[in-house]
């Protein structure tokens, strides 16, 4: 770690085997708490390279628990977090929406860490109980359409820093990691990223997974579809800047999408979309992202109004809310 430590300070890249095995000797305790801390730290100031991250990517990977699905065709939609802009499960709730329109979903979460209410604090809100079980989980994937997986039962690595992550107060390597380790390793994701310098390291990441992925991000500072002012998407087909006029929607008002000061507040707003009697622009900030998610799904070879039209169809239906219940049954 000495001779690591060192070629980080002098800039240094290192390769995706060694930070495989970095994340190795991790979780063996081979290294003292302040080693950790000062590579974190190091890493941070010098900026993450796309092999340092999968590398990191593969030790969690390996040392933790996987979850091999029955569906070959499915998607995770996720932020990266740390916007500090305190929305609603904007991709929780559009997830049942992409599974109320017939597609398969694996959302992959964990508590909130800096808004009130996460994916799996929504989730757990309304009764859901979280598991590695792969027969329960594949159930839910084949009569729900879709399955929750909770972060912390999958990734051992993360309680090995976590400590560490906490006492250092600033984002690390690992902040990055959150959306790559899905343990059922999905062929697609829908990923919303805070900058512009975060998607142009994800679309590196994601191309050489050889995965089908959409990288959204607000220009405002979201890490998702706000409908709040421009926004920009690459996906494996295109790169483009979209307002909310061009794809048919108002533009929303920041507090339009905050989450609330509870967890409950939060919940009631995913339940106010599934029943579509949100808000005009919580429902459009859901289609929004929803589609987006479809249209990965797709290849691209449906534009982006269609995959709107499905997604609307899907609140307007009542498909979306019976898919959650269904899940809501499978899971409780």
């Amino acid at each position: 770690m000495k001779e690591i430590l060192q070629r980080v300070l002098n800039h240094e890249t290192l390769t995706r085997t060694e930070c495989r095995d970095i994340l190795l000797g991790i979780t063996r305790d081979a290294y003292p708490p302040e080693q950790i801390a000062a590579l974190l730290a190091a890493l941070q100031m010098r900026g993450v390279t796309v092999d340092e991250l999968l590398g990191f990517r593969d030790g969690i990977l390996q040392t933790g628990v996987a979850a091999p699905l029955s569906a070959e065709r499915y998607i995770d939609v996720v932020g990266t977090g740390g916007d500090r802009k305190n929305t609603f499960n904007i991709s929780t709730t559009a997830c049942f929406v992409i599974a109320g329109a017939g597609y398969k979903v694996a959302k992959h979460g964990n508590y909130a860490a800096t808004s009130v209410s996460g994916a799996s604090n929504v989730i757990q809100h309304h009764g859901i109980r979280f598991t590695d079980d792969l027969d329960r989980l594949n159930r839910s994937l084949d009569e729900a359409g879709i399955v929750y997986l909770h972060a912390q039962l999958f990734a051992k690595a993360m309680k090995f820093v976590g400590p560490i992550r906490k006492a250092l107060q600033f984002p690390t390597i690992f902040n990055l990691l959150g959306p790559l380790v899905n343990p059922s390793q999905p062929h697609c994701q829908l990923l919303g990223v805070a900058s512009l310098d975060q998607m142009r390291l994800y679309k590196s990441v994601y191309e050489r997974l050889g995965i089908d992925y959409g990288i959204v991000n607000s220009i405002d500072g979201y890490d998702e579809i706000s409908l709040t002012g421009d926004f920009k998407v690459t996906t494996n087909r295109y790169e483009r800047i979209f307002r909310p006029q061009d794809l048919g929607f108002d533009i929303a008002r920041p507090e339009e999408l905050r989450g609330g000061a509870t967890e409950d507040e939060a919940a009631e707003i995913f339940d106010a979309v599934l029943e579509n009697r949100a808000l005009p622009a919580q429902k459009n900030i859901v289609l929004a992202n929803a589609a987006f998610a479809i249209q990965v799904l797709e290849r691209g070879e449906k534009d982006i109004e269609h995959c709107i039209d499905i997604a609307r169809q899907s609140i307007d239906s009542g498909a979306a809310l019976r898919t959650f219940r269904k899940f809501a049954e499978l899971n409780s």
